[in-house]
C-alpha cells in the first residue's frame, strides 16, 4: 500500500491518479474528506482506503506492515495565513509525526517543501542543504515549511529513504477548488474567459519591463515523474528543487493562455498594491542540477505546452486527472 497525505487536493490527488495509471491501486488517502469540492478530485480514482488526517498516526501503528511508501503532500498551503500557530500545528508539528513514524517503522518517505522558503531569492535559488539555515521566508508558510527542513537536517534517525521537494509554482488541473491560491495560469483562463483580457501587474522594478516578471512554472504532471523516479530509485535522500530550470515571464504565460483558448490578446497593467510591493518577487527560478545529478534524466514541459494541454484537455471541459 501507499499512503498519500492530502490526497484530496491538488498535487496529492494528481499523484493517486498517477499512481492508479502505474498500476497501484492500493493507495490509502490522507485528508480531511470535509469539501465536496475537493471530493471530486477522487472519485474517479481507485482508492483503497480513506483516512482522516486526525486518525493517520493510529491507524500506520496498526498498518505500518503493509505500507511500501509515504507522499506527504499535506499542509495548509495558503500563503495569507498569519496564524503561526495553526501553520505550526498542521504543516511542521504534523509533518514532524509523519517523518518519525516513517523512520520508526523504516518506510521511505517523499514530503512537500516549497520555494516560499527561499524569501527574495538573496541566496539564489540553490537546493544547497549548508544555506538552509539562513533562508528568510518572506510569509509564515514558507516559514513552516523551511522550519521543517531545518529540523529534518538535524535528525539522526532517518527514514532508510527520503526526500524533501521544494515545489516551485505548479499548476495542472484538479485545481479547481482552490480558490485564490490557484496558479496564475488557472486565473489567466478564467479571467480571460470572463472578460477576454487580463491584467497583469505593472513593474515597479527599473530592471523589469511591464510584465516580464519571472518565475519558475511546473506543470504537475512533470512534478509526478519526478515523484515517481525517487519511489521507484529510493536513492540519493536529501532536499532537492522541484520546478522547470527555466523562468518564463508573466507576459509569456498570458499570451500562451490566449493561444490556447483562441482568443486575440488584450492585456492591461495594474499596479501592484503598495501593501505587497516592497516584497514582491521578480524571479524565480530552480536550480535543477542537484536533481539531475541524482539520476532524474526526463525533460521538463515547456510552459507552453503544458499550459496547451491543461486548458485543451481540462480547463475547457472542467476534467479531472
Amino acid at each position: 500500500m501507499i499512503i498519500v497525505t492530502g490526497a484530496a487536493g491538488f498535487i496529492g490527488s494528481c499523484m493517486v491518479s498517477f499512481l492508479n495509471r502505474k498500476g497501484y491501486n492500493s493507495i490509502v488517502a490522507v485528508d480531511t474528506f470535509d469539501s465536496p469540492e475537493k471530493q471530486k478530485n477522487l472519485t474517479h480514482l481507485n482508492v483503497w482506503q480513506r483516512v482522516e488526517r486526525t486518525e493517520l498516526f493510529p491507524w500506520l501503528d496498526e498498518h505500518h506492515r503493509e505500507i511500501e511508501f509515504v507522499f506527504h503532500f499535506g499542509a495548509r498551503t495558503d500563503t495569507a495565513e498569519f496564524s503561526i500557530e495553526l501553520l505550526d500545528r498542521l504543516n511542521t508539528s504534523y509533518s514532524k509525526l509523519v517523518w518519525e513514524k516513517c523512520t520508526q517503522y523504516q518506510i521511505p518517505l517523499i514530503y512537500a517543501s516549497s520555494a516560499a522558503t527561499y524569501g527574495m531569492g538573496q541566496y539564489g535559488f540553490n537546493d544547497n542543504e549548508n544555506l538552509i539555515k539562513k533562508l528568510e521566508p518572506l510569509n509564515p508558510y514558507g516559514k513552516s515549511k523551511n522550519d521543517f527542513d531545518i529540523w529534518v537536517l538535524t535528525q539522526p534517525a532517518k527514514p532508510f529513504f527520503w526526500a524533501g521537494l521544494k515545489f516551485f509554482n505548479v499548476y495542472g488541473p484538479n485545481e479547481y477548488h482552490k480558490g485564490r491560491m490557484a496558479s496564475v495560469i488557472f486565473h489567466a483562463y478564467r479571467q480571460i474567459q470572463a472578460t477576454s483580457k487580463m491584467k497583469l501587474f505593472r513593474s515597479h522594478h527599473k530592471d523589469y519591463k511591464n510584465g516580464e516578471q519571472l518565475r519558475d512554472f511546473i506543470y504537475v504532471k512533470d512534478l509526478l515523474k519526478v515523484c515517481y523516479f525517487f519511489m521507484q530509485t529510493r536513492k540519493s535522500s536529501g532536499i532537492y528543487n522541484l520546478g522547470s530550470g527555466k523562468a518564463r515571464t508573466f507576459l509569456d504565460l498570458t499570451k500562451a493562455t490566449f493561444a490556447a483558448m483562441g482568443i486575440e490578446e488584450n492585456i492591461e497593467y495594474i499596479d501592484i498594491p503598495e501593501d505587497i510591493r516592497d516584497k514582491y518577487q521578480y524571479f524565480t527560478e530552480a536550480n535543477m542540477l542537484k536533481m539531475r545529478n541524482a539520476g532524474y534524466e526526463e525533460p521538463f514541459t515547456d510552459l507552453e505546452s503544458g499550459i496547451q494541454d491543461y486548458v485543451k484537455n481540462y480547463l475547457f471541459n472542467e476534467k479531472y486527472f
